[in-house]
C-alpha cells in the first residue's frame, strides 16, 4: 500500500501540470512502474489531445516490459470513444496487468465503466488510493459533473478599514482603484489562467475598464462573463476589444453584434440570475468561475451561498468612505502575509462543497 501511495503521489504531480491546459477535462497523470522503478510517466496536457495514460504508455521504450509492469492512474481510464479512443482498451492491448487507480471518474459515460472493461479483460484492478486527494485535485471538475454548475471562487482586495473602493468622483479616470501590490495581481492573474471563466458586472466594467486577462502570468485568457442589463458598458472599453471570447448577459440583446467573441445573451433580471447564469455556463462546459466584482454582485453569490472558495487580500491602506468590502463567514483555511503589508486570506464554504 505505502509503494502505491508514492507512485499515486507521482501522478497526482503530474496531473497538476495540465492545470490551465485541460478543462472542461480533468488533469490526470499517469505512471508506469516495472520492477520498482517508473519506465514511463505522462499527463494530459491539452484539451482534446491524448490522454495521461496514452503519455506514458508511449513514453516507455520496452514495450515488451508492459506485460510485467503496473500502470498507476489519479483517474479512472476512460471506456468510450470522445476526442480520442478508451484508454482502458490501449491498457487491455498493452498487455498491462495491474491497474491502480486513485479516483473513479464521476462522468457518467465512465463511471465505473472502465474499472468494469479492464477486470472483465483479466486485469488486476485496485482503486481508492490517495483517493481525496484526487478528488480534490479535479474539484471543478467532480462539481461539474455532479452538481451541474461551475465551481465558483470569489475575489476581492479590500483595505484595512473594509473598502474595495474608493468613494467615486464625476471626472475621475475610469480605472481600478489601486489596492493590490505588484506581488499580488501577479498571484490574480495566475489564479485567472487556472479557471476557466471569469465574472464581472456592469459598475466594475464601467468605473474600472478592466481588460480581465492574464497580461502578468502566462497562460490562457478565461472566458469574460459580464452582466450588463440594459448595455451601459461603452463599446470601446477594452471588454469589447475582440482578443477574448466575451459572454454579456442582458436584457436588450437587439442590437447588432459587436463583433465575433462577444456573445449577447438574454436574460431577465427581475428573476433570481444567479442560478440561471450557472445552468447557462454549465451548458457552455464551463466548469470553473472566478467573481471579481463588484461589491454587489459578490454579495449575492454570497448571500445564497452559491460559492466555494474566497481570496480575499487585506492592504495596509485606509480609505474612510466609498464601497463595502462584502461579508463573508467561512472556514478560513489560508492566512498568509504578503509583501507589503498585504496579506491573503482563502475561505472555503463547506456547505456548497462536496469534498
Amino acid at each position: 500500500m505505502l509503494t502505491d501511495n508514492k507512485y499515486m503521489k507521482r501522478c497526482l504531480q503530474l496531473a497538476a501540470c495540465g492545470k490551465g491546459y485541460v478543462a472542461p477535462n480533468p488533469m490526470v497523470g499517469a505512471v508506469v512502474v516495472h520492477n520498482g522503478k517508473i519506465i514511463g510517466e505522462g499527463y494530459h496536457r491539452q484539451y482534446g489531445k491524448a490522454h495521461a495514460e496514452v503519455n506514458a504508455i508511449n513514453a516507455v521504450s520496452d514495450k515488451s516490459l508492459l506485460k510485467e509492469s503496473t500502470i498507476y492512474v489519479s483517474l479512472e481510464p476512460c471506456s468510450h470513444y470522445g476526442k480520442t479512443p478508451p484508454c482502458s482498451q490501449l491498457i487491455i492491448d498493452s498487455g498491462i496487468p495491474r491497474v491502480v487507480i486513485a479516483t473513479l471518474d464521476p462522468y457518467h459515460k465512465v463511471s465505473g465503466r472502465g474499472v468494469n472493461m479492464l477486470k472483465e479483460a483479466g486485469v488486476d484492478v485496485v482503486t481508492g488510493i490517495l483517493e481525496k486527494e484526487a478528488q480534490y485535485l479535479n474539484k471543478e471538475f467532480f462539481v461539474s459533473q455532479t452538481q451541474h454548475r461551475p465551481y465558483i471562487y470569489l475575489k476581492w482586495a479590500q483595505t484595512k478599514d473594509g473598502f474595495i473602493d474608493k468613494k467615486r468622483k464625476d471626472g475621475e479616470a475610469v480605472e481600478p482603484t489601486p489596492i493590490s501590490n505588484n506581488l499580488t495581481k501577479t498571484l490574480v492573474h495566475k489564479l485567472r489562467s487556472e479557471v476557466s471563466a471569469i465574472m464581472i458586472a456592469t459598475n466594475t466594467a464601467v468605473n474600472d475598464n478592466p481588460s480581465l486577462t492574464t497580461r502578468l502570468w502566462f497562460g490562457k485568457n478565461p472566458e469574460r462573463i459580464i452582466l450588463d442589463r440594459t448595455r451601459r458598458i461603452p463599446e470601446n472599453y477594452h471588454l469589447f476589444d475582440n482578443t477574448v471570447n466575451t459572454i454579456i448577459f442582458t436584457e436588450k440583446v437587439e442590437k447588432e453584434v459587436v463583433n465575433d467573441k462577444v456573445n449577447f445573451v438574454p436574460l431577465q433580471f427581475n428573476q433570481e440570475i444567479i442560478p440561471l447564469v450557472l445552468k447557462e455556463l454549465n451548458k457552455r462546459k464551463i466548469d470553473s468561475l472566478l467573481v471579481e466584482g463588484g461589491a454587489a454582485l459578490l454579495q449575492g453569490f454570497i448571500d445564497r451561498g452559491a460559492w466555494d472558495e474566497a481570496y480575499i487580500e487585506v492592504a495596509d491602506k485606509r480609505f474612510t468612505e466609498g464601497t463595502r468590502a462584502p461579508d463573508i463567514h467561512g472556514e478560513i483555511v489560508d492566512d498568509r502575509k504578503i509583501i507589503d503589508s498585504h496579506a491573503i486570506h482563502l475561505v472555503n464554504n463547506r456547505n456548497y462543497k462536496i469534498l
